[in-house]
């Protein structure tokens, strides 16, 4: 049997010093040393085969959180693993303590197409693989054709159409090899839920974000607009999804889902959850009122929904652990997960899955506020978002257990 563990970690903002990210702010040398340290130290407590990172400016910085994480491990070893010459070094307690490095992983970033001038920088994404890559990673971020999702109006008729023609920010698909197979890694950080408002032409801003002239109906349209882009962005990624799938992929996906497990986003993600019975049903084109699916459909049905459903890993540790309750933020005061791992059903014994199972879940958020005090180098410095990890149990293949 091997075991992995993977892992989904937004970072926030990571760029390196005296550099302007987003309007008037950057991290001064000092600062930035102590972010680097506190996810440097992050990175060795989650010691994750694979990780997905969000809000990556720079490729060099990341390297260089890793760089450090691997100096602090090692460093850690020397302390807590006894060395050859102790009888008792191969027991399983000081294999846990041993911390793996990186200095033979894979890295693959994302860098975001939308990317400006300083001030107006735009976050890409990576992921970390010790298990390297199969092939070449891919990065989804720019469509190769406008995707228009059209509207009919409740009576029939055109309804117009919403079209986006590039992400907010990258969607990195990567092949890994695990457990004597190729798992299908997807890492992606979904558009938030910030209103996104329209500059009339010649205008220096949008007139929603006049605080001091406040539009709740012009700030309740720009969440809609949020919205409806998240939602197409899930739809993109999904589509992605139930191509790996259908082509025998195991498949995980993680990232920062800017919203909840139950969020049409997130559902979109995850895949439609089958009925119980479809055989009580009417048909689409009934034409009576016993013209319902037969048993035989019935089974069809099912195993079409379920053979391209994702499970939330979140969820699964909740019904195994009898924990009421898990977050990854806090913002505002609202505890809720929006950073999420899904997992194909190869990973669900009791869906079917033969390839492995999640032994635990890990969630690291001891750190999260909930913004009401005054802004503290804690709160700037460390991210805002909980780190989460799967862990795995793998088979040699997709059958029996090693």
């Amino acid at each position: 049997m091997q075991r992995a563990r993977v892992a989904s970690f937004n970072v926030k903002n990571l760029i390196g010093a005296d550099k302007e990210y987003y309007k008037f702010q950057q991290y001064t040398e000092e600062e930035y040393a102590w972010k680097s340290d506190w996810l440097a130290e992050q990175i060795v407590t989650m010691d994750a085969d694979v990780v997905g990172f969000q809000e990556i400016f720079e490729e060099a910085a990341l390297r260089d959180v890793i760089e450090e994480a691997d100096e602090i491990g090692e460093e850690s070893n020397e302390v807590s693993v006894p060395d050859r010459s102790k009888r008792y070094r191969k027991r399983a307690i000081f294999r846990k303590l041993s911390y793996t490095g990186y200095k033979d992983a894979a890295l693959a970033f994302a860098p975001n197409v939308n990317d400006g001038e300083a001030g107006h920088r735009r976050p890409g994404v990576a992921i970390l693989s010790r298990f390297g890559f199969e092939g070449t990673p891919e990065v989804i971020q720019d469509l190769s054709e406008p995707l228009d999702i059209p509207f009919q109006d409740m009576g029939g008729g055109d309804g117009g159409h919403y079209r986006i023609s590039r992400l907010s920010r990258p969607i990195i698909k990567a092949r890994v090899p695990m457990g004597g197979d190729v798992v299908t890694v997807f890492n992606t950080h979904l558009k938030s839920k910030l209103g996104e408002f329209v500059r009339p032409e010649a205008a220096e801003f949008a007139p929603e974000f006049e605080l001091a002239n406040y539009d709740a109906v012009g700030r309740a349209l720009g969440s809609a607009r949020a919205a409806l882009r998240r939602m197409a962005e899930a739809w993109v990624l999904r589509g992605e999804i139930v191509a790996e799938l259908k082509s025998g992929h195991p498949v995980i996906v993680m990232g920062d889902f800017n919203d909840s497990e139950h969020a049409v986003s997130s559902e979109i993600i995850a895949g439609e959850k089958a009925f119980k019975n479809y055989s009580w049903m009417l048909r689409h084109n009934a034409k009576a009122s016993n013209d319902r699916y037969s048993r035989e459909e019935n089974k069809h049905i099912q195993e079409a929904i379920a053979s391209v459903q994702l499970h939330s890993a979140e969820k699964l540790f909740v019904k195994k652990s009898l924990r009421d309750m898990v977050y990854t933020s806090a913002f505002g005061g609202v505890f809720e997960s929006i950073d999420q791992i899904y997992l194909s059903r190869h990973f669900v014994p009791e869906a079917g899955g033969k390839f492995g199972e999640m032994e635990y879940f890990s969630v690291l958020n001891d750190h999260l506020t909930v913004g009401s005090h005054a802004e503290a180098p804690y709160n700037k410095l460390a991210s805002d978002h909980g780190q989460i990890m799967v862990h795995l149990a793998l088979n040699d293949e997709r059958g029996d257990k090693r």
